[in-house]
């Protein structure tokens, strides 16, 4: 049962503190919501805290991607008041603290007796969530690592002609299983067993372009692609740059600084210019439509930016999207306010690409993933000139 607030906190009071406290947060709050929300209080109370969090939810969260911050807040907010020492909602301070994950830390109160001042922490992860990956410090970029570390980039799944076990009568009846499990049961009936395909996860290609047009993303988009590498079997990355680079062997090792490392020193043209459509045809002839791309999922990790002729990438996208399952590219550009793929090998390629996403920031590469994971059907011909 929730614990009523302390008398002296008014709906008016409680409405507007909190929403002070949304705003330092950087979760907008404006006037007429906070209006709703005094109305929603004055028809639901303040006693239970259920009924709260909802009406406050309801009427002054307007981003699905505030509501986690949101969370943090109202829960802390909220133990405040209950608190002996609580002051009047509208004169509480707020502090924010960073933790570089280092160590657990408890969401709370300041520990200074009466000083009316919460403190809300924050992961650093939590905090980098939208931050563009051109502006990260080094210390940034080492959380934005860790967190890719825990992205699960598992595939789609494809059929196999392996048979799995199955509780569904609607499979295959596997005689042989159920002949040893009555044989077992020393001749006795037994419930029949039935088996069905089975599916295993699609290959994943990861092509990041390492010219210098992309160096601001390319450092936090190699981590991602080692995350992938490191995480599971069947995943490789190469570089494309003024030549195409095989990096899987390099990327395989689970200590990222080592994987990083070893990259490196096998990249030779990292920041160099870009040819894209000569880097693609040597995948295409040497890795991809021998074999590597079959059915495979491509995730391509550029700007689009080409110095070569925009009618060989088409040319040699073409070829690739005849034997890949699915073409996803990733453009940190793709954010900018205004964007249109208009560079010249962007505006080749997006023809024959599936999917289109951002890449700029640790929340793209969330999304990123579940594009990865999804289990969409490819998208036709015609899918694609729409």
């Amino acid at each position: 049962m929730s614990t009523p607030l302390r008398a002296e906190s008014s709906a008016e009071q409680m409405a507007v503190g909190f929403a002070r406290l949304l705003r330092k947060l950087d979760i907008p709050t404006p006037l007429d919501a906070v209006l709703t929300f005094v109305d929603a209080l004055g028809l639901v109370g303040l006693r239970d805290r259920g009924a709260v969090y909802w009406a406050a939810r309801a009427t002054l969260v307007r981003r699905p991607e505030d509501i986690g911050t949101f969370d943090r807040a109202f829960a802390v907010f909220w133990e405040h008041l209950e608190s002996p020492e609580a002051v009047d909602p509208e004169e509480i301070s707020v502090t924010l603290a960073i933790d570089d994950g280092a160590e657990g830390v408890d969401d709370g109160e300041s520990a200074a007796g009466h000083d009316p001042t919460i403190t809300l922490r924050f992961s650093g992860v939590e905090t980098l969530g939208d931050k563009d990956f051109a502006d990260y410090t080094d210390e940034e970029m080492r959380l934005a690592q860790r967190f890719m570390e825990t992205l699960r980039v598992a595939g789609a799944p494809r059929p196999s002609l392996r048979r799995t076990t199955s509780n569904s009568r609607t499979g295959r009846p596997d005689m042989r299983r159920t002949v040893r499990a009555s044989l077992a049961a020393g001749g006795e009936h037994v419930r029949r067993r039935f088996t069905e395909p089975g599916t295993r996860p699609r290959r994943i290609v990861f092509l990041l372009d390492v010219s210098g047009s992309m160096e601001p993303y390319a450092r936090a988009l190699v981590r991602f692609v080692h995350a992938g590498v490191a995480g599971r079997e069947r995943v490789e990355a190469f570089t494309m740059g003024t030549r195409l680079t095989r990096v899987t062997r390099e990327l395989s090792s689970k200590d990222p600084d080592r994987a990083l490392h070893l990259a490196g020193h096998r990249v030779r043209d990292w920041s160099g210019g870009t040819r894209l459509g000569e880097t693609l045809r040597a995948f295409n002839d040497e890795w991809g439509v021998r074999g590597m791309a079959r059915s495979s999922i491509v995730v391509i990790l550029s700007d689009g930016w080409d110095r070569g002729d925009p009618g060989l990438l088409s040319e040699q996208m073409e070829r690739l999207t005849r034997v890949a399952w699915r073409i996803v590219w990733v453009n940190p550009l793709k954010v900018t306010p205004g964007y249109a793929p208009l560079a010249r090998g962007m505006a080749a390629a997006l023809p024959y690409v599936d999917d289109f996403v951002e890449g700029h920031s640790l929340e793209a590469l969330q999304t990123l993933t579940r594009v990865i994971n999804s289990t969409g059907d490819r998208r036709t011909e015609t899918d694609r000139s729409n």
